[in-house]
């Protein structure tokens, strides 16, 4: 860094201003719209800027306030302490001249600094400090991010250094020891790229070490480009987060859950303990007499699956996974679940879905330049529609109702809500002609899917629901039970069936009604296990933020469409290059042909779709010619197909139906087989959820 930066300003590119005080960030107000930088005040003086980033560590938060932005970060101590001096280590001649050693178990590491033994813990409790109470250069006994070390925190990480480096520090004193400063996020990733609250206001905050020369780029091609291109900042970008996740109280009580994990092994599928409850949606009293088993996703309380369903397991002859560590945070009764909805009919809360109305005279035109697909489409159609990078890669993927000639509603999922409301308000017209209005607490939804869904909503409805008035990818004016909804029909697990929204206070009359005229077709609940797996994976449907990354395109996930829309649009250029090149890779699912990897250890296995390797049949990397590597994105059993299934890109060579691959999961090769490629495995016509 410090290279860097000397050779900057000696071509004249760059100022540094030492020790001196930001004192005020200056916004300029634009109508119907976020404020905008106009300047940094500091103690030599104020700079007119165009864009500003914030790249200061514990102190984003608070330099970030001044503009009215948020940056949810805070403070905690990590403790490390020198020890020598160490005359094998000064022999080196170097600040580092041995690996550095991680010791797991212990939360703790070692590793030289020159002629000393530098010892860091994480084993301590956790101790978060207030931005605000950050002392100045003045007050600070060393750097203000340099805290008096806590002796009694330190001492249990201390026996055992000297317990496991005896004869290394022994004769050695402490010469120097901190309680130093990190940045903690709630979700323990990084926060990059423009802040919510305020346009060209920047941040690269959170970044710890080991991850500054990538996020570095990763900024800096975002500013320059409109999004980076280095890789997908689905994870890290600073607009994920709901609002109440950008409070003080969510920031430090999910910090405190986490720092004991900070060395610790934390399970893919690992669901947090604090922070709960703060959004249900009103089926919740009933999915709670149903004895749901919650994940939480942005704050809602959703349900994965029912242990009301017990008995299905033994209905269905589902087996158990015999591995404890695929056996956590999932259960048989998902794969149950899925094979009842397949044969009769289930209901799922889908209460945390992200809603958005956009209305007025210039809805049309704004949502065109906004998506690829066609949105001047007749009132009651509903538009599935990838949203595009500037580069052509997945920004966004979700559906939009018309609701009326100057009315629709975007619907996205509760992972994406808050990005997407960034971006869509981010690029409203400024005339005024356009009006986002978020509405997610204010309608419900519910899905009903199975063979029988038809004829279960028919009992409560007031119009009828076959095929020739109300046909596929539609939407109805229904009164159920005499309740108002929207009907859509549409299915993302594969069967026929319908999303059915209602106003929030009319939720649970809703679940009622369906519930009760369900009982003699053996109504089940269904969790999102299905809903967000199993159904979607057999059908081959893509999850963004998984399969859907600004790293793809629409071609090589096999979303492009069969014509392309006249009107201009994000990433449009981008989007026919693509399609005249090809793809350079293919999205495919995969088959595990054993679950008991010849290579390991005797047990069957299951992959939980954490960015698992996909190797040739010899252990090589597969490559595609952008030098992307394939990797898993998804997983989850297929159990109408009978088959463990893994979603991964493979380039042209590799994406043929028949290939054999192998997987490598817990350091196991799993032989597995391409049984698709950009297509479904399971009712490939799609005539079940069309018929």
């Amino acid at each position: 860094g410090r290279v860097m930066r000397e050779r900057a300003v000696a071509r004249g590119v760059l100022t540094v201003l030492d020790e001196t005080e930001v004192t005020a960030l200056e916004v300029d107000p634009v109508p119907l719209g976020r404020p905008r930088i106009r300047a940094v005040a500091t103690t030599r003086g104020t700079i007119e800027v165009d864009h500003a980033v914030i790249a200061c560590g514990v102190w984003s938060p608070r330099i970030a306030a001044m503009a009215g932005a948020t940056i949810p970060l805070t403070p905690a101590v990590h403790q490390m302490a020198d020890f020598g001096p160490i005359e094998l280590l000064l022999a080196t001649g170097n600040e580092v001249g041995y690996p550095i050693v991680r010791d797991m178990d212990s939360f703790m590491y070692e590793r030289q600094s020159h002629g000393a033994m530098e010892v860091g813990s994480y084993a301590h409790r956790p101790i978060l400090v207030h931005p605000g109470d950050i002392p100045t250069i003045a007050e600070a006994e060393r750097s203000p991010t340099e805290l008096p070390l806590t002796p009694g925190d330190f001492a249990p990480q201390l026996e055992h250094a000297r317990e496991i480096m005896g004869e290394l520090l022994a004769g050695t004193e402490m010469q120097y020891a901190i309680n130093g400063l990190l940045s903690l996020t709630p979700d323990t990733q990084q926060l990059l790229g423009e802040t919510a609250e305020v346009a060209n206001l920047w941040s690269a905050a959170a970044v710890w070490v080991r991850e500054g020369p990538g996020s570095a780029q990763l900024v800096a091609e975002w500013m320059t480009y409109g999004y980076p291109r280095l890789l997908d900042p689905h994870g890290s970008d600073i607009t994920r987060f709901q609002p109440h996740e950008r409070t003080g109280h969510h920031v430090r009580t999910r910090c405190r859950e986490h720092f004991p994990k900070t060395y610790g092994i934390v399970h893919p599928r690992e669901q947090w303990e604090s922070e709960r409850g703060v959004n249900r949606s009103p089926f919740h009293p009933r999915t709670e007499a149903l004895r749901a088993e919650y994940f939480e996703a942005r704050g809602w309380e959703r349900p994965q699956w029912y242990r009301s369903n017990e008995d299905l397991v033994a209905r269905y002859n589902v087996p158990e996974r015999p591995h404890e560590w695929d056996r956590r945070w999932w259960s048989p009764i998902i794969n149950a679940e899925h094979l009842h909805l397949r044969e009769k009919v289930g209901v799922v809360d889908l209460g945390a879905f992200q809603i958005f109305d956009v209305s007025g005279p210039g809805a049309v035109p704004y949502l065109n330049r906004m998506t690829v697909s066609e949105c001047d489409r007749p009132v009651g159609s509903s538009i599935y529609t990838p949203l595009l990078t500037p580069d052509g890669g997945f920004r966004a993927d979700l559906t939009i109702q018309r609701l009326a000639a100057d009315r629709f509603r975007i619907v996205t999922g509760v992972f994406d809500g808050a990005r997407d409301a960034f971006w869509f308000r981010k690029h409203l017209p400024p005339d005024g002609s356009v009006q986002f209005e978020d509405r997610s607490s204010a309608i419900c939804t519910l899905g009903v899917w199975g063979p029988d869904a038809r004829s279960l909503l028919a009992r409560v409805a007031d119009r009828g629901l076959g095929q020739p008035e109300f046909p596929y990818g539609t939407l109805r004016h229904v009164l159920i039970d005499g309740i108002p909804t929207t009907m859509l029909r549409i299915s993302y697990v594969g069967e026929s069936g319908w999303e059915i929204y209602t106003r929030t206070e009319h939720g649970l009359a809703l679940w009622d009604a369906i519930w009760g005229s369900g009982r003699e077709f053996d109504l089940r609940p269904v969790g999102i296990g299905v809903y967000g797996t199993t159904g979607r994976m057999e059908k081959g449907y893509l999850l963004m933020g998984a399969e859907l990354t600004s790293e793809y395109s629409p071609v090589e996930a096999g979303l492009a469409r069969p014509r392309v829309k006249a009107a201009d649009f994000i990433g449009k250029a981008a989007y026919l290059r693509a399609r005249e090149r090809g793809p350079n890779a293919r999205i495919c699912t995969l088959t595990m042909n054993d679950h008991v990897s010849p290579s390991g250890s005797g047990i069957a296995r299951f992959p939980t779709g954490g960015n698992e390797p996909v190797l040739t049949l010899d252990g090589g990397r597969i490559v595609d010619s952008l030098g992307r590597e394939s990797r898993v994105t998804s997983a989850g059993m297929g159990p109408s197909v009978g088959s463990y299934l893994l979603m991964a890109y493979l380039p042209a060579e590799h994406a043929q139906v028949g290939e054999q691959l192998q997987v490598m999961y817990m350091n196991e090769y799993f032989p597995v087989t391409v049984a698709a490629v950009g297509e479904a495995l399971f009712d490939r016509s799609g005539s079940r959820m069309r018929g």
